[in-house]
């Protein structure tokens, strides 16, 4: 009964949780305890984590930046106002050249507009196809307008000296009584000479044309005698006449006339008033109210 251990009353005073903590150490077994006991060295080695990448879009903070921006060495002033002189001089502007006053209308260029052109008319796509079909009827005219230009060298009329050939040539309202002879190749048009009566220059040479054409101009003499119709429609008649009196004088002349258009009589004459209207087509003016 002796050898029995004396129980030690607990403390009170102790508190709760060094209680617990002792209950599970003396409730380990040894192999645990060796286990702890062991040193930190023999641990095995934790795997490092490789560094958390920030995103792009975040920006850095001011701290970040201010910890890895280096200090500026700061420049002297007289360094910087060179700098800043030298950016005004770079920025400065030329000055515009002053431009002399000129003649208004001086940069327009001239626009000639020829002869049977329509200026306001759209234009057309140049053809090469078009151009070299266009050289070859222009020849044929020119070829043909050389041919008309010719004189007739087979005329053959007779110039007697009491040869008188007569004919009638009309033009509107206008008749020429022609009579041609041998001669030295004067007019007489209505007791007058050519001239006198045709002050123009152009109806004078299309008198002319006719005999002209047949080679007797200064072989022949025209007396012819004028009434009706105006100044040109007279001298249109008198062509008329004298080209079918040379048809009077050779038969054969009449393809080569005919074909330069010299017994065609020109039928154009004006057209008659029409009832309502102040001329042919000339229609009064239209008053809507």
């Amino acid at each position: 009964m002796a050898d029995e251990p004396i129980e030690q009353p607990q403390d009170q005073d102790e508190p709760a949780e060094a209680v617990e903590a002792s209950a599970t150490t003396e409730g380990t077994p040894p192999e645990a305890e060796g286990e702890t006991s062991q040193p930190v060295a023999d641990a095995e080695p934790v795997a490092e984590q490789p560094p958390v990448e920030q995103p792009a879009d975040e920006e850095p903070t001011d701290e970040d930046s201010a910890g890895t921006q280096e200090p500026v060495a700061e420049q002297p002033a007289s360094e910087q106002a060179a700098v800043e002189d030298e950016g005004e001089e770079e920025t400065e502007e030329e000055p515009t050249p002053r431009v002399k006053p000129s003649v208004p209308g001086a940069h327009l260029e001239v626009d000639i507009v020829p002869e049977g052109v329509d200026p306001l008319a759209p234009e057309q796509p140049s053809d090469p196809y078009a151009l070299e079909e266009d050289e070859e009827p222009k020849a044929e005219e020119d070829a043909e307008g050389a041919t008309l230009a010719e004189p007739i060298s087979s005329a053959a009329i007779d110039l007697a000296a009491g040869a008188r050939y007569k004919a009638t040539g009309k033009r509107k309202t206008a008749i020429a009584r022609v009579v041609l002879r041998p001669g030295s190749g004067t007019y007489l048009v209505n007791g007058r000479a050519l001239d006198e009566h045709f002050p123009r220059v152009t109806l004078q040479r299309n008198i002319r044309q006719p005999l002209e054409t047949v080679g007797y101009q200064e072989r022949m003499d025209v007396v012819a005698r004028l009434h009706g119709g105006g100044i040109s429609a007279q001298a249109g008649a008198l062509r008329h006449g004298i080209s079918r009196a040379l048809l009077e004088a050779d038969p054969n002349l009449r393809g080569e006339l005919k074909r330069r258009g010299f017994l065609t009589r020109d039928s154009r004459a004006k057209e008659r008033k029409k009832a309502g209207l102040k001329k042919a087509r000339k229609r009064p003016q239209f008053s809507k109210r």
